[in-house]
């Protein structure tokens, strides 16, 4: 029997999880784009409400190497299988719950605020998500099979995207603009429900690691892993917060900012926007499957690298392509890009691993992964925007060019863990 085939159900655990991720942080990067802003901030300056809104996309991305501690310690302590079902409810339950939040209009400034603590549980539980996600996929891989495991997860990516987008995309062929701002926007946080539900079914029907059980009958679990790891893996740390730079900058590029800056300032319409966005959505997943096979027949080092080098080269090309005023170009370009995302994403569940021993394997994979989300993922909205109003377009992948840079600098100079 082939290995995916006996392993069905842990590969599905682990890429249910991360789409439920993806999923929810999309939908909220989508609404951010179009409604948070007018929505939830006062309405005396539209730039204001725009900065206020990636302001609070941006929140969560802070909270998350806190949360990345938080739910390191216990799967290090107790288990990547019960640590990982309690991210998903926090991260789904926050989900949720924004769905019935008040507007400015309603609450005032309490509708903001609640809508940051909401956010803030979001990033909390999307913390300790894909460092689980992805163990629980490479540790359970027969040998030789480590980057194509490893991968599940990455797939929940263009999965969640595929859901996000897509409701998104019909909401506005159905509603009007002003149904769409008035109750609209709230169906796709409701809607979340039903994937939190099924990645919770599924999880609670697997098993511990191997490599969890095997290294607690060796040796009892650290007390404080991230203090563990700090001490000994500073350097394997930094590494993996540089390799993870370059796939956050090409995603909330590709479409986040893109939708946005093309929505308002390029003149696009909204459907036609993100029927495009949602076409490129498919060669992430395509670069995401082609790293996975490739990692495993050369280097999980390797696929990364190039990946991080097609990145620069993607972001000198980046703007000009954003900026063309042809949807076939425009096209081409964010197909592209998501291509050498995946490149960069695809092999990152079969290299980070290789930093960390398996006693804080799950603290050393997550924070690394979600301090590299808030230099590559959060500013890259904020800076993607600065460089378009000193530049213009041209300016606007100049990040990208730089996130590539930092992630080939990790690769190549992460250590070699021992033993």
């Amino acid at each position: 029997m082939s290995p995916l085939k006996s392993n069905a159900r842990v590969l599905t655990a682990s890429l249910v999880g991360t789409a439920v991720e993806f999923y929810d942080f999309y939908i909220y990067a989508t609404a951010a784009a179009l409604v948070i802003g007018p929505l939830f901030f006062p309405s005396e300056s539209q730039t204001a409400q725009t900065l206020l809104s990636f302001m609070t996309f941006g929140l969560a991305f802070f909270a998350r190497p806190v949360g990345a501690i938080a739910f390191g310690h216990f799967g290090d302590r107790v288990g990547r299988k019960s640590t990982l079902v309690a991210s998903l409810m926090l991260m789904g339950g926050s989900t949720l719950l924004i769905a019935f939040l008040p507007t400015y209009a309603m609450a005032g400034w309490i509708a903001p605020a609640l809508l940051c603590l909401l956010r803030f549980g979001q990033g909390f539980g999307l913390g300790g998500e894909w460092g689980g996600a992805a163990l629980l996929a490479v540790e359970n891989a027969p040998r030789g099979w480590e980057a194509r495991f490893g991968s599940a997860p990455q797939l929940g990516a263009p999965l969640g995207f595929l859901f996000a987008n897509g409701l998104f995309l019909l909401l506005g062929r159905t509603l009007s603009d002003a149904d769409f701002a008035a109750w609209g926007w709230r169906i796709p946080f409701l809607a979340s429900a039903l994937l939190v539900g099924l990645g919770l079914w599924v999880r609670l029907r697997i098993g511990e690691t191997p490599a969890f059980r095997e290294a607690l009958e060796k040796a009892p679990p650290p007390r404080v892993p991230v203090g563990l790891l700090m001490r000994r893996h500073t350097a394997a740390v930094l590494a993996g917060i540089a390799g993870v730079v370059a796939c956050f900058a090409i995603f909330y590029l590709a479409t986040t900012f893109a939708l946005s800056f093309a929505t308002t300032r390029l003149g696009y319409a909204k459907q036609d926007f993100l029927a495009l966005q949602l076409g490129a959505n498919s060669f992430l997943a395509l670069g995401i499957l082609v790293a996975g096979y490739w990692a495993d027949k050369a280097s999980a080092k390797v696929v990364l690298g190039t990946g991080a080098g097609l990145t620069v080269l993607v972001g000198l090309v980046f703007g000009p392509g954003l900026g063309s005023a042809s949807l076939p170009v425009v096209f081409a370009t964010l197909a592209a890009s998501l291509f050498v995302m995946g490149l960069a994403y695809g092999p990152l569940g079969a290299w980070l691993p290789t930093l960390y021993p398996v006693a804080v394997r799950y603290t050393g994979i997550s924070v690394a992964f979600n301090l590299g989300g808030i230099i590559g993922g959060a500013l890259a909205p904020f800076a993607a925007a600065w460089l378009a109003s000193i530049g213009g377009t041209a300016y606007v992948g100049l990040f990208l060019t730089l996130a590539g840079a930092m992630t080939l600098g990790g690769v190549l100079f992460a250590p070699r863990l021992k033993g």
